[in-house]
């Protein structure tokens, strides 16, 4: 049985998407937390930070700026998500989060979602701070 302060490795749930996300940042790590959380129905998702070597090996095609801009999640089929389009997608996966799946795919509100998703995402380490010291997971504002 795993801990609820450990996240599902993809190497032990080999059938769950994977979820990639930027471990050395603390508003990230919290947000994985409670997606976690919402997975209470099973291990329909494991967890892999981008700074993990594994991820480089795993998703060649994914690169460390493209990983650095957004979340990405692979379905089990191999299928890529990423940024707002993986939050659309968890919403239909996690049966916890279906209540939002109506709002977040309203017809037209795609490029709202996106657009959100991206002010979030390059403001991260300012929202929560970054637990790396050295500059190499820095984010580069606009």
């Amino acid at each position: 049985m795993i801990k609820r302060t450990e996240l599902p490795d993809p190497d032990a749930f080999s059938d769950a998407d994977v979820v990639i996300y930027d471990g050395h940042c603390n508003f990230c790590r919290s947000q994985i937390n409670t997606l976690h959380r919402f997975d209470c129905c099973g291990h329909r998702l494991a967890y892999l930070s981008l700074h993990d070597p594994r991820t480089s090996r795993r998703y060649p095609d994914l690169t460390h700026e493209m990983l650095m801009e957004q979340m990405y999640v692979i379905d089990r089929q191999g299928q890529r998500h990423e940024g707002s389009n993986a939050v659309r997608y968890l919403t239909r996966r996690l049966p916890t989060l279906w209540i939002a799946a109506p709002l977040l795919h309203l017809p037209g509100s795609a490029r709202l979602w996106r657009w959100m998703y991206q002010q979030v995402a390059k403001r991260r380490y300012k929202l929560a701070g970054k637990s790396c010291d050295s500059d190499s997971c820095s984010v580069h504002l606009d």
